[in-house]
């Protein structure tokens, strides 16, 4: 074999040496019953039509890779956000696996997060027995300062109470009475990772909220919502809002905990909104959530407690961020100062030299809904085109906001919406009718193999990559970062298409 301990190759490498290539050759013989090369010619073929676009469309009973994650990794995210906080999922142990792999794969840091590791039995019993277990272990292993409890599938098929189960578990000594022990029931066979992290932000404001005196102030929570640029985003956000002069606190922040530094020390917690100032956020003035879509049961039990709310899609870009800061301008009564104003000129104006080069693009663009709005936006803004934009998790009211979004520009006579669908069908509508990039994130590498379409990635998860996290798209500063990324992909095209000498490179700018 050609591996050994002179030459280690990795498997990019190793496995087009004739010997895997050989193994591979027979695999496809003896156990994959191929169909005759012509015959899968041919299918592939056929899927690039419209007669397959739209039987492909008109699927109700299969999915084929949504662009969407599970309730607990919601949970789990929304946890990750709070003073050493673990995260405590009602479940099996590979469910669990998944999430942290997820996250852990995205950041390039460890997620922790534990699991009440049931299995058979409990599936017909109950889980009492692993919650007592697992929180007593959980308590005593990790020193965390708080349990976030959420559920998988099997705990909710069977109907394990979460409510009386940590009360049975207190009870018998697992953790102490007065140990914060928040949560949340978060079936992973309905909704969407966004649905997990609004039922576990619901939970955690509930747990220190119930029962207490309101005592109104002039401060502003600040709720991010699942994202996957929370490092760059939250630090951003707070750059701004210090500039501002605001009194705010940020609600789940989970910018140090998946950005740990290597120093020889091993942080299993780092950051967070700490305990207290949760439980103070029920005094603030208002809330004002970033993404609409993770927090609808959140703020509706938030405006029940008599604070002011306000929400957005993601706000990206010029008039996002203007939308954002004056609202929280008029919220915390305070001016946007001239550095602000500043940056937002630096970022119309850099739009505006690269204005030749975005104009007319056509974009497929997929992802959370709150995303999707946010970058349709922002491409219309530049003078693009979003072609195709689609939300797996997305639903009808989101697709009536977004056709009035598009309905607001000149650019949007071929943008179409698709709620509910797949990025098999996204391939369909790729082929059928081209665009000239995709923005989403790393599973998108499938359609930009497919269609040729090259992929621009702006969105959880992105594994294929590294560290697009650790910088802001958010805010004017963002907006910058945001346009630097597409123009990129731009220019890294117009060369790939005038690169051969004497053939194509009449085009082969040095400078564009």
């Amino acid at each position: 074999m050609p591996q050994s301990a002179e030459k280690v190759l990795d498997h990019a490498k190793l496995f087009h040496e004739p010997e895997y290539q050989e193994l591979f050759k027979r695999k496809r013989e003896v156990f994959e019953c191929p169909s005759a090369q012509e015959a899968i010619d041919a299918q592939r073929e056929y899927a690039k039509t419209w007669d397959y676009r739209e039987k492909n469309l008109a699927r109700d009973s299969l999915v084929i890779n949504p662009a969407k994650a599970c309730q607990p990794l919601g949970a789990v995210f929304a946890a990750a956000g709070f003073e050493k906080t673990m995260s405590f999922v009602h479940g099996s142990q590979g469910c669990v696996a998944y999430y942290r792999s997820h996250l852990s794969r995205h950041f390039k840091e460890p997620a922790s997060a534990v699991s009440s590791s049931m299995t058979e039995d409990a599936a017909v019993f109950g889980g009492l027995n692993n919650m007592i277990d697992g929180l007593a272990n959980t308590y005593s292993l990790y020193d965390p300062k708080m349990i976030a409890v959420s559920t998988t599938c099997m705990a909710e098929v069977i109907g394990d109470d979460l409510k009386s189960f940590i009360g049975n578990a207190k009870n018998k000594g697992s953790v102490p009475q007065e140990f914060d022990v928040p949560h949340a029931h978060t079936p992973a066979f309905v909704g969407s990772h966004v649905d997990g992290y609004d039922n576990m932000m619901k939970g955690i404001l509930e747990h220190f909220w119930e029962g207490k005196e309101r005592n109104p102030g002039a401060s502003v929570n600040i709720i991010p919502g699942f994202d996957g640029f929370c490092v760059g985003n939250n630090r951003e956000l707070k750059r701004v809002l210090d500039l501002m002069g605001v009194s705010y606190t940020i609600l789940s922040d989970a910018s140090d905990q998946f950005d740990t530094p290597s120093d020889g020390h091993f942080r299993m917690y780092s950051g967070g909104t700490t305990l207290a100032d949760t439980a103070g956020a029920l005094n603030a003035k208002a809330t004002v959530s970033l993404q609409t879509y993770c927090t609808r049961k959140t703020l509706d039990y938030v405006g029940d407690k008599g604070q002011e709310t306000a929400s957005f899609h993601y706000p990206l870009g010029v008039a996002g961020t203007d939308e954002l800061l004056m609202k929280i301008s008029e919220l915390a009564g305070v001016e946007i100062p001239e550095s602000l104003t500043l940056e937002r000129g630096r970022l119309v104006d850099a739009m505006a030299d690269s204005q030749a080069y975005l104009h007319g693009k056509k974009y497929a663009i997929f992802g959370d809904p709150d995303f999707v709005y946010a970058m349709a936006r922002f491409v219309l803004e530049t003078g693009g085109e979003p072609t195709h934009c689609l939300a797996t998790n997305g639903n009808k009211a989101w697709e009536e906001e977004m056709n009035t979004l598009l309905a607001s520009s000149p650019f949007d006579k071929d943008a179409k919406v698709w709620a509910g669908k797949d990025l098999w069908a996204l391939r369909s509508l790729m082929l059928t009718e081209p665009v000239d990039f995709v923005i989403g994130s790393s599973y998108g590498k499938y359609l930009e193999r497919d269609t040729g379409a090259p992929l621009i990635r702006l969105t959880f998860p992105i594994f294929d990559r590294h560290h697009h996290h650790r910088f802001p798209l958010m805010g004017y500063q963002g907006g910058l970062q945001l346009l630097r990324t597409i123009l990129d992909k731009v220019f890294d095209k117009l060369d790939r298409d005038s690169e051969i000498p004497a053939k194509t490179d009449i085009s082969f700018d040095l400078t564009r």
